[in-house]
């Protein structure tokens, strides 16, 4: 009987999908489709480096995949990357590489996705970048691309030109001084004169540009309506911060609450009112586009001099960020990994750039989100076991997200969560892992299926209709469980995960960023 009952087990699992790949951690895994990566790394890599890939690495999958796709999917699933995944580097390093492809066709794809993703200054001198940098084959802008960008700078508006101006590495004045564009008019003349050193006429210039160069001599007259980072080298006053922050953007208030802290901003009358008031401003936080864990990270950063009123606003800001979570009818189980890896930064590691906000915090906040919309979600806490853990509904989401940060922090196993609801017998409709996805414990090598496939089948036996959703926070080209009608593979921390969650929950779309990406209309 002992040996039957083996024979029996082996036939089970050779009728399981057979791990085909070994994950950065070690561990056995399934490879994504060359589609189905390169979807994932373009709608939510950051091109950084974590705690298992480096940068350079996750540099080097990216461009073998984008220039093994065919040009089209390329340059949807580079629009795909900067419309709907927000993303900055990535939309420009697909352009480069569709640039390069020889087709008659490619050519005709490469104009039309550049007029979707350079739709900015900084877009605009990232792709400069990275097309001058060599990575992607070639280290000259190329022809097409360059009279692209040409006309970019041609059409753009003084304001845009301005606001192009602010950054380096390049500039954008190496910019033109690149591709010569050919002024049209006096103003144009004068402009780009102005803006790579030459002589030009000042009587011609755009009155913006004659009102800041006003402003730098004469500064009792109104705040220019530039870039506010080209006024932070001058001798600004409180009136003037005041007004700077009248006319600021959403995410410029959030990104410099501490800064008004130390100028003394809120001290002064009403100003504190003002800025509570926009940041909780909900058509405000709607057009700024933020993701969740910004304001994580800001909240996460407030010095103790900004007052309390500022971090309700946040509060509030937060909870309007995550309005899109999804509302279930069924039984919910999320499972947020709190293993070590999760400490690394959710964007990865990036040379002065690297975020405060790990792993595991977005997997609190957004186990918290879930928590708050579905009060009664069951949540299990696993590294290389699952953690007790009880929440109030009525917790701040902020507060009940450091908590379940604060768990943790061994190896990883998957499986362990799936374990526990196999031996509760658990009942459930939906079983959400918010993970980095790299499960090494319960085995890593041999032909057999992973022990997360092996006990989701043991599972679907107790909960025939369940369906589960796999969220990887750092992308890579392998998973834990093989896409199906009940699994779906996600990758990335934008609130549009929310949505996604919620439709694959409604219908059986288990190859989400294949499919949103091909429905791009070029």
């Amino acid at each position: 009987m002992a040996l039957k009952s083996l024979f029996a087990s082996m036939a089970k699992r050779k009728a399981l999908p057979q791990a085909d790949a070994v994950n950065e951690a070690g561990g056995r895994a399934y490879a994504l489709t060359s589609r189905q990566a390169l979807a994932q790394y373009a709608a939510t890599g950051t091109l950084a480096s974590g705690f298992y890939a480096d940068a350079e690495a996750q540099m080097k999958a990216t461009l073998a995949l984008a220039h093994a796709a065919d040009a089209e999917f390329l340059a949807k699933t580079a629009v795909y990357a900067f419309e709907r995944g927000n993303m900055k580097d990535m939309p420009a390093l697909l352009l480069a590489v569709l640039s390069q492809k020889g087709d008659p066709q490619s050519g005709e794809l490469f104009g039309k996705a550049f007029g979707r993703v350079v739709r900015n200054g900084r877009m605009l001198r990232n792709f400069v970048q990275i097309m001058r940098s060599g990575q992607t084959g070639r280290s000259s802008l190329g022809s097409r691309p360059k009279r692209l960008v040409r006309d970019w700078i041609d059409a753009a508006s003084p304001v845009e030109i301005l606001r192009a101006a602010v950054g380096a590495d390049p500039s954008l004045a190496d910019v033109v001084k690149m591709v010569h564009p050919r002024p049209q008019t006096p103003e144009r003349a004068a402009l780009y004169g102005w803006l790579i050193g030459r002589p030009y006429d000042f009587g011609a210039l755009p009155q913006v540009v004659q009102d800041f160069e006003a402003f730098k001599r004469d500064m009792s007259g109104p705040v220019p309506e530039v870039p506010f980072q080209m006024l932070t080298s001058l001798p600004l006053g409180k009136a003037h911060w005041r007004e700077i922050a009248r006319k600021a953007g959403w995410q410029m208030l959030r990104q410099n609450l501490n800064a008004f802290a130390r100028i003394g901003m809120f001290h002064e009358q009403g100003f504190t009112r003002m800025i509570a008031g926009r940041l909780s401003d909900r058509e405000e936080i709607r057009r700024a586009r933020l993701m969740p864990y910004q304001l994580m990270t800001t909240l996460d950063n407030l010095s103790a001099q900004v007052p309390p009123e500022i971090r309700k606003a946040l509060d509030a800001a937060l909870d309007v960020s995550l309005k899109n979570v999804l509302r279930f009818d069924g039984r919910i189980v999320v499972a947020p990994d709190v293993s070590g890896s999760m400490g690394s930064p959710v964007t990865g590691h990036r040379k002065g750039a690297t975020t405060a906000t790990r792993c595991v915090d977005v997997a609190g906040l957004m186990t918290a989100a879930f928590l708050r919309a579905n009060p009664g979600t069951l949540v299990l806490p696993f590294d290389h076991r699952v953690h007790a853990v009880d929440f109030g509904a009525e917790a701040r989401i902020f507060e009940t997200a450091k908590r379940l940060a604060s768990y943790g922090g061994g190896g990883t196993n998957m499986a362990a969560p799936m374990e526990e609801l196999l031996k509760r017998k658990a009942q459930f409709d939906l079983l959400i892992f918010v993970s980095d996805n790299e499960s090494w414990i319960n085995g890593r090598s041999g032909p057999f299926p992973t022990a997360a496939m092996e006990i989701w089948s043991k599972l679907k036996k107790i909960n025939p209709e369940a369906k589960m959703v796999c969220l990887d926070l750092q992308p890579s080209a392998t998973t834990q469980m093989k896409n199906a009608p009940d699994v779906l593979n996600l990758g990335g921390f934008s609130d549009q995960v929310f949505d996604v969650i919620a439709s694959f929950a409604r219908s059986e779309d288990a190859d989400h960023w294949v499919a949103r990406i091909e429905e791009v209309v070029l």
